[in-house]
């Protein structure tokens, strides 16, 4: 009923005597007989594996939940043949079941079923750098007594599987039980969740002030890559923990590559580093007051080990750096690093991609206009933090740009100040990033950008419910998070016209800082006419007029909000009020109060969660009115790995679910 499958509970038409027979009586339980077996063994499935795993259920007897759950480990030989030992998942009891022939003739074969990066995409290219290295400080170290951070966790897939979670990467059906990042949830052997970068070197500060002061004695290793290095918070860590005088162990992995290409002066000193042998007088790890070892052969097991028992339960913080192969083994990701670092589901053989998808794309339109935009005016500058092919800046049109295009490596909070820089003495800055990491840069863009009133151009791709589904990588509070910033102006276009309309306007203005989100559900054409200049402020667009209820859709909500509005429509007979609101900083206040005049309900949706969002602010404006609200948005909490179907219906974010709100409130 909740969902809207059935009208009605049919319970109601039992009567009470009837009522209380339900769940009297004792169950019956059947069996399948051998005849019925092999009647089922001999008649075809849609999908084999379905009836091979039901089979082997059959002659192990395991619940269905149990062989969905079995890994390889579980399953071991003895003296009298093949066993299953096994964690039950319903009594939570181990029980050992003998296999017999039957039952291991069902059985798939090893590495049948395949779950890696080939069939799902993922972080390839770091974590092909890195097997050596994590088998060999698991060889040395005794994880979870030692404890590893992996900076961004780009690099942890082989950590895991060395961690009894092997599973996840080997089983195509239990790919999802496992995070692309480090999680607790998942093992011990995972301290926290982390999956932005430069973090891990001052988590494990803090670890390791909290081992002295209980006074504890494991090892506590940091593990961060070189492109990590430039981020603040990793410089900061490295600082403190030069003060420090009891054990820290920062394994810096020098694979001579962020995402892209490494930028900043302190991989001048690395270079030198990695050519003196560890050797130059120069040594940004000891100016930090670290002590310091180099190994050259970071791919090469044996003496990856060597060097960790060298320094393993050392006294003293040690920088332990390396020099890797990013995407070793597999020549693809060898030559191209940047493509390889993430991937899509591709062909072993040759590397390319299963997927290939056509249409139109919001991050390379927002490049072939931007670099039109240069070509014409040298002023223009495009800034990015380590992510310039995510907003329209793959290696070709970082080439055309030249010094029009700058990456400050992974340093957002440098980026958004940069900007304000530029824009003080007269350039017009684009900074583009992903809208997860805007979050590290809340004070520079209240402080350096806002209280000072330049106009900055901001572009946050993946800011939807449609976008990365990691718990480390939502992008959908950017709205309560910035839209409330004095000076600031937040932009949510709605179809490829106005997103273009919308980048060039505040480009070209020089009054405000703005915001504008890529929209998330895919490149729409306008259906409505669109403005080519956002002044005055604040002016939301009605796109069709009616009575008694109004729809302000936002953004990439915009067309959701035109689906309810129809099937309100179709349940009350009258045409409804459709607004594109645009800005989600500010409030139509003629428009909010003219709609009093012939409206009963209006209703907001926002690509983002509700508290402290846009549709919060409409509501406060109503607060004193009789004018009935309804918000629509996401609930305030951390989802990962989410379903983004599912999340939107639990959520009432679908046209049948908004329109029964709508005529509940009617008729309240």
């Amino acid at each position: 009923m909740r969902e809207g499958i059935i009208p009605e509970n049919p319970t109601k038409l039992l009567k009470k005597e009837e009522k209380k027979l339900i769940g009297q009586g004792e169950s019956r339980r059947c069996y399948l007989s051998i005849e019925e077996i092999r009647l089922l063994m001999a008649t075809p499935c849609k999908d084999e594996t379905v009836k091979q795993a039901f089979l082997f259920a059959c002659f192990c007897g395991l619940r269905i939940s149990d062989v969905r759950t079995l890994r390889w480990a579980d399953i071991g030989k003895g003296t009298e043949g093949y066993y299953i030992s096994k964690l039950m998942v319903k009594t939570r009891h181990v029980v050992t079941v003998p296999l017999s022939e039957n039952a291991l003739s069902w059985m798939p074969a090893r590495g049948q079923a395949r779950a890696d990066v080939t069939k799902t995409g993922g972080h390839f290219g770091p974590n092909f750098g890195v097997v050596e290295m994590t088998i060999a400080m698991h060889y040395v170290f005794d994880s979870p007594k030692d404890k590893f951070v992996f900076d961004v966790s780009h690099q942890t897939y082989p950590h895991k599987m060395l961690t009894g979670r092997a599973y996840g990467y080997l089983d195509e059906n239990r790919f999802h039980e496992i995070s692309g990042y480090s999680e607790p949830s998942e093992s011990e052997h995972d301290i926290f969740t982390i999956g932005h970068t430069s973090t891990s070197v001052s988590l494990a500060t803090g670890l390791a002030k909290g081992r002295d002061a209980v006074g504890g004695k494991e090892n506590i290793i940091a593990v961060i890559g070189d492109g990590s290095l430039s981020g603040g918070e990793a410089l900061e860590g490295l600082d403190f923990a030069g003060e420090m005088t009891s054990n820290l162990i920062v394994v810096v992995n020098d694979n001579e590559q962020s995402i892209a290409e490494i930028h900043g002066g302190l991989y001048k000193n690395l270079t030198e580093l990695r050519e003196s042998n560890g050797e130059a007088p120069n040594n940004l790890f000891r100016a930090m007051g670290l002590d310091y070892i180099f190994e050259e052969e970071g791919n090469n097991i044996e003496k990856l080990i060597a060097l960790f028992q060298k320094v393993k339960d050392i006294n003293h913080p040690i920088a332990v750096h390396i020099h890797t192969q990013k995407g070793k083994g597999y020549e693809p990701a060898e030559e191209n690093k940047e493509a390889w670092h993430w991937c899509m589901p591709f062909d072993r053989t040759t590397g390319k991609p299963l997927q290939n998808f056509e249409g139109e794309d919001y991050s390379v339109l927002t490049g072939e206009l931007l670099l039109n935009k240069m070509k014409k005016d040298k002023s223009v500058v495009f800034v990015t933090a380590a992510v310039p092919s995510n907003v329209g800046f793959p290696k070709e049109n970082r080439e055309k740009a030249g010094n029009q295009y700058i990456d400050v490596g992974i340093a957002e909070e440098q980026a958004v100040a940069m900007c304000s820089g530029i824009a003080k003495n007269g350039g017009k800055p684009i900074f583009g990033t992903n809208a997860t990491f805007i979050q590290r840069t809340y004070d520079q863009f209240s402080q350096d950008v806002c209280i000072n009133q330049s106009p900055v151009t901001t572009i946050l791709n993946y800011s939807s419910v449609l976008g990365l589904n990691d718990v480390t990588h939502l992008g959908f509070y950017t709205i309560s998070m910035l839209s409330n910033i004095p000076n600031l102006v937040y932009l949510a276009p709605t179809c490829k016209e106005e997103y273009l309309a919308m980048l060039d306007w505040s480009v070209e203005q020089d009054k405000y800082p703005v915001v504008i989100s890529m929209p998330g559900n895919g490149v729409h054409p306008a259906k409505y006419p669109v403005a080519s200049s956002y002044d005055p402020l604040n002016e939301y667009q009605v796109c069709e007029k009616g009575e008694e209820v109004a729809v302000l859709a936002l953004g990439d909500f915009f067309q959701l909000g035109e689906e309810a509005a129809r099937s309100i429509e179709k349940e009350t007979g009258k045409k409804v009020t459709l607004i594109n609101p645009r800005f989600a900083s500010g409030l139509d206040e003629k428009l909010l109060s003219d709609l009093k005049e012939n409206h009963r309900v209006v209703v907001t949706l926002e690509d983002g969660i509700l508290e402290g969002g846009f549709g919060h602010k409409v509501a406060g404006y109503y607060s004193t009115s009789d004018m009935k609200v309804l918000n629509f948005g996401l609930k305030k909490e951390f989802y990962d790995r989410y379903d983004a179907e599912q999340l939107l219906k639990e959520n009432h974010l679908t046209k049948e679910l908004i329109m029964k709100d709508v005529m509940k409130l009617l008729h309240a």
